[in-house]
């Protein structure tokens, strides 16, 4: 063969090499932009609710599902839904080929915190639309930053107060560190900034001596005090004190000395 047929012979086999791969190639591109521009059919929710929504999730998630499968922003998806007041957690997956995945947990309410929010049992708050269905939970007010410590302390004054069949409904701590706190009966009791539990426990001690009918008449009792307590009484009079009684000793279950 002579070199002019062996040139022309190359010649056609990288054409046609070319060619191929050329139809390869552009098999490649069309098959990724076909993978590109599929649809999501699905957004798949699972979790238990009791107050989160799945509208308010659907609202979110609506202007960000609009794009393809592939194109779905994952990390926003997660942030949309994990910024809704009421999700603890969520999780966002694919799932092949046209659904996208989303656990959600809920917050547990614990306590009522403040005036607009709510705290769970781990110390975070959050700030729900309406707090209509938890005005049954107790309130705390207090430094958001040593929220956690209030939550101990809180548990103490409730296991106190439970020991004499009485139920804390609120405990207030504010700037200075000086508590108060309120009992379901609407007794308001002030606490100070020094040896508050040590204070409390010295008024517990008294309320089998007062009795019940003068523990209910009260309506705030002072215990800023050394040695003892002031109390401010209802608007209707306070009952007589059987201060005999009191100090007898079938009362105090103390033995009379003679």
């Amino acid at each position: 063969m002579s070199r002019i047929g062996v040139k022309l012979l190359l010649v056609a086999l990288l054409l046609g090499s070319g060619g191929l791969w050329l139809g390869i190639h552009t098999g490649k591109i069309k098959w990724s932009l076909k993978m590109a521009s599929l649809p999501i059919k699905y957004v798949r929710i699972e979790g238990v609710f009791q107050y989160l929504s799945k509208d308010d999730i659907k609202t979110v998630l609506e202007p960000l599902a609009t794009t393809s499968f592939l194109e779905a922003n994952m990390q926003a998806l997660h942030l949309a839904v994990a910024a809704l007041p009421w999700v603890d957690s969520v999780a966002v997956q694919r799932i092949w080929p046209d659904t996208i995945d989303i656990k959600v947990t809920e917050k547990k309410p614990y306590l009522r915190w403040g005036k607009d929010s709510l705290i769970t049992e781990k110390g975070v708050i959050f700030t729900p639309k309406s707090l209509a269905q938890h005005q049954h939970l107790m309130v705390v007010t207090a430094p958001e930053a040593r929220r956690l410590e209030v939550l101990e302390i809180m548990k103490g004054l409730k296991t106190a107060l439970a020991d004499e069949s009485l139920e804390l409904a609120e405990f207030t701590i504010n700037s200075r560190w000086s508590w108060t706190i309120k009992l379901t009966t609407g007794l308001e009791i002030l606490l100070g900034r020094e040896d508050q539990l040590k204070k409390l426990q010295r008024f517990l001690r008294t309320i089998p001596l007062l009795g019940k009918q003068q523990i209910d008449a009260m309506a705030v009792v002072d215990l800023r005090y050394p040695n003892g307590y002031a109390v401010s009484w209802k608007a209707q009079a306070p009952p007589a004190i059987d201060w005999e009684n009191m100090y007898a000793p079938e009362a105090t279950g103390v033995a009379e000395q003679q």
